[in-house]
């Protein structure tokens, strides 16, 4: 598959998808969303993928915000269509782990892109901020709900209501991130972490990462339920003999998935 806004290979089971528009350090425009809209379909679907990393292409930026003549030619009508929030979202609830490797700055939409991934690993140069009321707008991509969730309400509405920005090493304080790392061994960073996401049971990781969203969107009661019954999956599962057998044997496990 194609795409004109990103470069994308899929690789021993991780797809690289990189911002590639360094002329506007990899801001966002309308077409932008829309491909990863269709990436987020594509990692949906595609049994060749096992998990993701996004990242930007340069030593600057990951994502510097939204294309500033896109904001200029949106309507009420046209952003009441969700193009952002509803690509962040597929995103967000793919089986499917993604990893930010975030090489810069992640200003409005490129912070809200990395807090839709499921673990943000920052170079030592990145920055993070929510900058849209300097603009008299709102982040509109899930930035109010998946901050506030992550980093708590307080820091979330500082950051939001005075557009700050904060350091790699504050997001790390924050939990906004992570880990923290040089930037020129962010991706061997963020492909370390994905290889060991690779090396457990495929069933098991889909169902966790669906349990820990779950924590976020429902009372104490359902969340509870679906750990329970997602363990209870698991437990007749292939795969959790094949984990079991091979600790007994003192074995490299090898599941696949059943």
């Amino acid at each position: 598959m194609e795409f004109n806004n990103f470069l994308f290979e899929v690789k021993d089971g991780i797809a690289y998808f990189s911002v590639n528009r360094p002329e506007v350090l990899n801001a966002l425009n309308k077409e932008s969303w829309e491909e990863i809209d269709k990436f987020a379909d594509l990692l949906n679907t595609d049994d060749s993928i096992k998990l993701a990393i996004i990242t930007g292409t340069g030593e600057k930026s990951f994502v510097s915000g939204a294309d500033i003549n896109f904001l200029k030619a949106r309507t009420s009508i046209t952003a009441l269509g969700g193009l952002a929030q509803n690509a962040l979202q597929k995103l967000e609830n793919s089986p499917k782990p993604v990893i930010a490797a975030v090489n810069g700055y992640a200003f409005g939409g490129g912070c809200e892109l990395a807090l839709a991934c499921d673990i943000r690993i920052a170079s030592e140069n990145a920055r993070f901020a929510l900058p849209e009321l300097s603009l008299g707008i709102l982040p509109g991509a899930g930035g109010t709900q998946r901050l506030a969730k992550l980093i708590g309400q307080g820091r979330a509405k500082e950051m939001i209501l005075t557009s700050r920005r904060i350091t790699a090493e504050e997001a790390l304080s924050y939990g906004l991130v992570t880990k923290v790392v040089p930037l020129s061994g962010l991706i061997a960073e963020a492909e370390s972490t994905a290889k060991t996401i690779l090396s457990k049971g495929p069933v098991a990781v889909n169902l966790a990462k669906k349990c820990v969203n779950a924590a976020l969107s429902t009372d104490a009661t359902a969340g509870s339920l679906l750990e329970l019954l997602s363990f209870s999956v698991l437990i007749s599962s292939e795969d959790r003999m094949e984990g079991v057998n091979s600790f007994l044997e003192k074995r490299t496990p090898r599941f696949q998935g059943k």
